[in-house]
């Protein structure tokens, strides 16, 4: 049996926050295939195919995005508006993580079309399993048409 390769993209600048995340995710065995970004902007290069991922197909699209707000060069809300602004990229669902329990990002996020916002726990051990449940109900049990 050939097994698809899962894909998820994690946007996350905190290298700390993207090892917790990847280790979560991998632990749970929810992915085999998690691809890291630094930011909003390697993220669009990324998903269109552009600068340092200009050899990439871009019809090989993430399953899921986990992208986090508060960012440098170009933040979370930024990225999201990009990402379903494109015809190509508009419906791969797309889970904030963040740290910003702020009533005006949860909104703008939810009004540029994010399909989950979740506040990343403090404690390790919440954030590894809330990241482990996140993979699996996005990547695992939900069905989607990309």
């Amino acid at each position: 049996m050939i097994r698809q390769v899962i894909e998820v993209l994690l946007v996350e600048d905190s290298e700390f926050d993207a090892e917790l995340t990847m280790n979560a995710l991998s632990d749970g065995k929810v992915t085999n295939a998690i691809h890291w970004v630094h930011d909003g902007a390697e993220a669009l290069d990324y998903l269109f195919g552009r600068g340092a991922y200009s050899d990439r197909e871009t019809e090989d699209r993430p399953k899921l995005i986990l992208l986090d707000l508060k960012m440098p060069k170009m933040d979370g809300l930024q990225v999201l508006e990009a990402i379903r602004a494109n015809e190509n990229t508009r419906r791969i669902p797309v889970v904030m993580l963040t740290s910003s329990k702020e009533e005006q990002d949860l909104i703008r996020s939810y009004d540029l079309g994010v399909n989950s916002y979740i506040v990343k726990p403090v404690e390790f051990d919440k954030f590894s399993a809330a990241i482990a449940d996140v993979g699996y109900y996005w990547v695992l049990l939900n069905q989607q048409k990309t």
